[in-house]
Formats: structure tokens, C-alpha cells, sequence
């Protein structure tokens, strides 16, 4: 019998995070949902909602194709109605620290991947008269404190966007696991005076925010019923530039 309902794949799905609760979303307007993550163990949760789950890594190109391959079989000749591009790193360290291999890893995840997820998936998209739609952050348009690579990222993502005329969902101050990922200040770094303020900094955007159930019910219908191209989410001002930290006498 075949299956009628709009589809969706979601990338960077592991629980508690903003993917995760997508996928549940878009499951209960009734579409069908591909869930996919690095690991499709992390998934089970979804997978007993009856969600499918697939792996997917989706800086490697092997995976991408492993993983379009298999949603193009499932579909059955059908087109993807819709590709929400999600996965994304954290990173918040001040430029002056930055390792470069780390930052080249963050723009493949957060930027990179995501062109080669377009091209990937395009034919199935392009198939359904589908909807792309790419989960960006506020701080591509104000940069937050010590953020200075995952704002580029963010930024070229926005950009990115714009030049192919998709949907972008910027996002800020939401619940995710976007701040995992610690990071503690070099001893030489000139930002020593003010690590503790940097430490406090590392998760600061999770403090008081917006649960990721709330932010995907507001981004499903929306996407579901074509509002906007662009939805801005919670701001708060004091996680940006016009809240100053450091002194500059103190480096």
C-alpha cells in the first residue's frame, strides 16, 4: 500500500536537542519522518514513535550517499518534500585562541555540509516541488561573545541561504546541544583576565531558554504552512557585542 504522507528528513536528530524534537514535531503533523544522526542507536526513542531513523554523518560523503540512497528506496519513486538541514557544532572560543583545525571542522559541519547535503538530495527535493530549510542562528547577524568562528559559519550559512532562495529559520536562544562542547582558555591567552566571565560564556545561551519542544512546534507550522522565509526566534540582547566584557586595558 503506498504511503501518501509528506516526507521529511531531518539531520543531527540525538536526543535533547533541537533536531530531536523536529522529528516528533513533523511526526505529529503527520508527515513521515527520516530521522537521521552519526549514530542511529541514539534514535530509538523516535524510532518506537514510529519515526525512521537513519544513519548519517553528514561530512562524509560516503554517508551522504549511503543515506540518499536508501530515503530515494524507502520513497519508492516519490519525491522528499522536505530537507531541514540541522545539524550544526558549537564553538566559542575567542578568534585570538582559535585552533584552526577545529575551525575548519566546524565550517565543514555547519557550512560545507550543508551545500553537499543540497546537491545530494536535490533531485528528490526538486521531484516533490519541495521545501529546503536550513536552521541558522541569530548570531549569523549579531555575533555573540567569543563566538567568532560559529558566527562566520552562521553567517555564510545566511548567506548561502539567500543565494538559493530557501527557507532559513534563524534561531536564538533555544534549548539544543549546541553548548556541549567545553572549551577552557589557553594559558597564554590574552583573555586570562576575564576566564571566568568566558567559562560563564560557554553556556550562557542555554540559560533561561526556550524549550526545543516550543521552538519546533513554532517552526513546523510555520514551515508546514509556508509563512516566511526567514522566522526569528528569542533574542536576548546580553549574549551579544553590546553587552562589553573585557575591558580593553585588561589585555
Amino acid at each position: 500500500m503506498a504511503d501518501n504522507r509528506k516526507s521529511v528528513l531531518i539531520t543531527g536528530c540525538s536526543p535533547g536537542g533541537i533536531g530531536h524534537s523536529l522529528a516528533r514535531e513533523f511526526h505529529r503533523n503527520g508527515l513521515r519522518v527520516f530521522a537521521t544522526a552519526r549514530d542511529k542507536s541514539a534514535l530509538i526513542s523516535l524510532k518506537e514513535q514510529g519515526i525512521e531513523t537513519l544513519s548519517l554523518v553528514v561530512d562524509k560523503e560516503e554517508s551522504r550517499k549511503a543515506c540518499r540512497d536508501e530515503v530515494e528506496l524507502l520513497l519508492k519513486g516519490k519525491g522528499l518534500d522536505y530537507l531541514v538541514n540541522n545539524a550544526g557544532l558549537g564553538y566559542t572560543v575567542p578568534v585570538l585562541d582559535v585552533n584552526l583545525q577545529e575551525a575548519r571542522e566546524v565550517f565543514e559541519t555547519n557550512f560545507i555540509s550543508v551545500i553537499a547535503m543540497c546537491q545530494e538530495f536535490a533531485p528528490l527535493i526538486i521531484k516533490a516541488k519541495g521545501t529546503i530549510v536550513q536552521i541558522g542562528s541569530v548570531a549569523g547577524i549579531i555575533p555573540y561573545v567569543f563566538g567568532g568562528v560559529y558566527n562566520a559559519s552562521k553567517a555564510a550559512l545566511h548567506s548561502l541561504s539567500d543565494s538559493l532562495r530557501v527557507t532559513t529559520i534563524i534561531t536564538g536562544g533555544v534549548k539544543s546541544n549546541i553548548a556541549r562542547a567545553a572549551h577552557t582558555l589557553p594559558e597564554t591567552s590574552l583573555y586570562q583576565p576575564v576566564k571566568a566571565e568566558y567559562a560563564r560564556r560557554i553556556g550562557h545561551s542555554q540559560e533561561g531558554a526556550l524549550s526545543n519542544e516550543a521552538y519546533a512546534r513554532t517552526v513546523v507550522t510555520q514551515v508546514l504552512e509556508s509563512v516566511n522565509s526567514f522566522m526569528v526566534f528569542e533574542l536576548r540582547v546580553d549574549v551579544v557585542w553590546f553587552d562589553p566584557v573585557v575591558d580593553v586595558q585588561d589585555i
